[in-house]
């Protein structure tokens, strides 16, 4: 069964106790951040933007910021730890690897989304506070959601410097392409414990006034070894989309269940990247190293029959290995990396919509079949 719920896009902005302007950053916490912000570079075609570290002042730790049209990641690192967030960082790397410690989200005033947040039964994690240089002051707090990870709340609508204050603006890595890969951040996926789900999504329906979008359960999202259930809440612009995972009982261990293992609990799966021309930034990525999910021919065979006519050629796909899929609104093409860091956590997924605000229903089992032919492959099935 899948349904979708109650969500009319926009026609709660006026009203909205907790407005947000869109995704600032996605954060991750990794063991190496200046190879970190080379692999993003090269492979995902990421400009380097703005740095942070011993050559400006900052003893503790190594930050890269990375940006792509809209879509901005921070790859921070520990150096030495000597304040209990550098303890936090380097023990969360230990934990649980390379992976999303923070889904920053810009706000237009962050002390309002705070003291919304808090006082809907939100976790505080910072408190709101300026940070200032000669760039002009951002205003932050953070709250905590599933796991260790965090929301901090971003206004930056004071300032004009490349990131933050307390980081420079820092020259690419290697040469930007001559087009992005990608340009926004299409949606972030958390995975949370069996039983949590609902739990998560009641936390953005009462915190951060979201609404829930689409869910999937059932047979939807379900293969012969594996299940999952689903459920995606969003903010009233659509800007800000959360897909929300827990795993299903099944007969052998599913790709949620393997996450959680290897993480060592909740956190985020994968970050969905919006793309204008799918083609081209599959076959670049390729080029340079990225390993996606491998499809069988036999899906392309009768994909012509449910799909439709889409802007890339049948061939094109199956060459490829890219999904598709269509809904009432319209048809999307999407791709998924395989796991970007030695433990099967935390992958990307590239997208590219006309019209349709799925998530590619159509592709859960062909999907999930290729996922579960990685785990039969790691062992752990």
């Amino acid at each position: 069964m899948t349904e979708t719920l109650d969500h009319t896009p926009g026609t709660e902005r006026d009203a909205d106790a907790f407005p947000v302007k869109g995704m600032d950053a996605v954060v991750f916490a990794v063991g190496n951040a200046k190879q970190a912000a080379h692999y993003y570079s090269t492979a995902f075609g990421m400009q380097l933007v703005a740095y942070s570290g011993p050559e400006t002042g900052v003893r503790e730790t190594a930050s890269y910021v990375l940006a792509s049209g809209g879509a901005r990641f921070v790859f921070t690192s520990v150096i030495k730890p000597s304040t209990e967030w550098g303890t936090f960082l380097g023990k969360h790397v230990a934990e649980h690897g390379d992976g999303v410690i923070d889904l920053a989200i810009e706000v237009p005033d962050a002390r309002a989304a705070y003291e919304y947040a808090i006082g809907q039964g939100a976790t505080s994690v910072t408190e709101p506070h300026e940070v200032k240089d000669e760039h002009g002051t951002v205003v932050l707090a953070a709250i905590a959601t599933y796991g260790e990870t965090r929301h901090t709340l971003v206004d930056r609508s004071g300032y004009d410097g490349p990131y933050l204050p307390g980081y420079v603006a820092a020259k690419p890595i290697v040469e930007p392409p001559a087009k992005r890969y990608f340009q926004a951040i299409d949606h972030c996926v958390g995975n949370v414990e069996l039983g949590h789900m609902d739990e998560w999504v009641g936390f953005y329906n009462k915190v951060m006034g979201f609404t829930n979008m689409k869910e999937f359960v059932g047979d939807d999202i379900a293969t012969e070894y594996s299940a999952l259930m689903s459920k995606v809440v969003a903010d009233g612009t659509l800007k800000v989309k959360f897909p929300l995972n827990e795993p299903a009982i099944a007969k052998k261990k599913s790709q949620i269940d393997e996450y959680l293992e290897f993480y060592g609990g909740a956190g985020v799966q994968h970050v969905a990247l919006a793309t204008n021309d799918i083609v081209a930034s599959v076959r670049a990525m390729r080029a340079a190293g990225v390993e996606f999910l491998d499809t069988p021919d036999t899906y392309y065979d009768t994909l012509g029959e449910w799909v439709g006519e889409t802007r890339v050629p049948i061939d094109t796909l199956r060459e490829l290995k890219i999904l598709a899929d269509r809904d009432e609104d319209g048809y999307l093409l999407q791709i998924f990396t395989k796991p970007v860091q030695d433990r099967p956590t935390v992958f990307f997924e590239m997208i590219e919509r006309h019209g349709s605000m799925g998530f590619g229903k159509g592709n859960f089992k062909a999907l999930f079949e290729a996922i579960e032919r990685e785990q039969e492959r790691r062992g752990n099935l």
